[in-house]
């Protein structure tokens, strides 16, 4: 039996009125309570959308003020302004989007804010992006990517060479569905160099209710461990005292704050060897990426934790 291949998108709306443009974003996206307002300039308005439904290159202009909240979904959004300003996020979780620079779209859904802005858009279906995922050696149901990672230079440049030359071959209405299927494999390849897999899923008992103040600061460890983060950060965020909240880590995983947190730093160590080029992987500098300083020390900590010695693991890939 064929596999059958993924829809075909090619969508070109404009619109003048602003109420109009607002209702086609909201059902295209699915959002929530989402308001727009005229701005000092003229309104106008463009969206145009191309590729599969695996992987879509999106473009968006809105000359006026749009804001609402985005649901949860099961597309990977990198997107990125080339005009104007835009907000994600509330409170001490807000990003401030830089213009030309890509962010991930939290997959929780989230809040925003944009004004007189010109879009562009990376979409990536979550089984497309799964599946290339599961070659590096993450777990099915298990894809989680953290949008609160600030992409270094190197993971830049690859992101956008690879976007330059998506967007050739996509814009392209003849392109074979065999190059666009390999197109939507670069971008997934790219977008898992842009921001790393959260490889740990939380344990069923943190769900319940009684343990709603650990799992605030279970979730925190998980999103800003790429961070200096302390106990007394954890302590703030759980709303517990530090004796609370040591008290309880020692009742959820037979481990302090702190060694939680180095235990998941250990983790995306090894996210990242199995994502790695043996030839061209430091293993000490990403070690020290994820703030272990100390090379024995910390060879003999992550054999440890995952039963072989991060040379072991970078070798997988070899």
């Amino acid at each position: 039996m064929n596999p059958t291949p993924p829809t075909r998108i090619d969508v070109d709306e404009q619109s003048s009125d602003l109420d109009a443009a607002r209702d086609l974003l909201a059902t295209t996206y699915a959002g929530n309570e989402w308001r727009a307002d005229a701005t000092a300039m003229p309104f106008a308005f463009r969206f145009a959308a191309v590729g599969d439904t695996a992987m879509s290159l999106r473009t968006i202009r809105f000359d006026g003020h749009l804001q609402g909240v985005m649901t949860p979904s099961e597309d990977f959004v990198v997107q990125w302004t080339t005009r104007g300003t835009a907000t994600i996020g509330s409170g001490d979780d807000q990003l401030l989007m830089e213009p030309g620079r890509p962010q991930l779209w939290p997959q929780q859904g989230a809040a925003f804010s944009y004004r007189d802005y010109e879009q562009k858009i990376v979409q990536v279906n979550r089984a497309a992006l799964e599946e290339v995922a599961g070659e590096r050696g993450t777990a099915p149901g298990q894809l989680v990517l953290d949008h609160t990672v600030r992409p270094d230079e190197r993971a830049l440049r690859v992101w956008r060479s690879s976007v330059q030359l998506i967007s050739h071959t996509v814009l392209d209405r003849k392109a074979s569905p065999l190059l666009q299927a390999e197109m939507g494999r670069l971008g997934a390849l790219a977008l898992l160099e842009l921001y790393p897999v959260v490889s740990a899923s939380l344990p069923d008992e943190l769900l319940l209710p009684r343990n709603a103040h650990v799992r605030r600061a279970v979730e925190y460890v998980h999103e800003h461990a790429h961070l200096p983060i302390t106990s007394t950060d954890l302590a703030r965020v759980a709303s517990l005292s530090l004796r609370a909240l040591q008290i309880a880590f020692q009742r959820a995983f037979e481990l302090s704050p702190n060694a939680y947190i180095r235990q998941v730093r250990l983790d995306r160590v090894r996210d990242a060897l199995l994502q790695g080029d043996p030839a061209t992987t430091s293993i000490a500098e990403v070690a020290k990426q994820w703030g272990f300083a100390h090379a024995g020390r910390f060879s003999a900590t992550y054999q440890q934790r995952h039963g072989e010695y991060p040379r072991d693991t970078l070798r997988r890939r070899a």
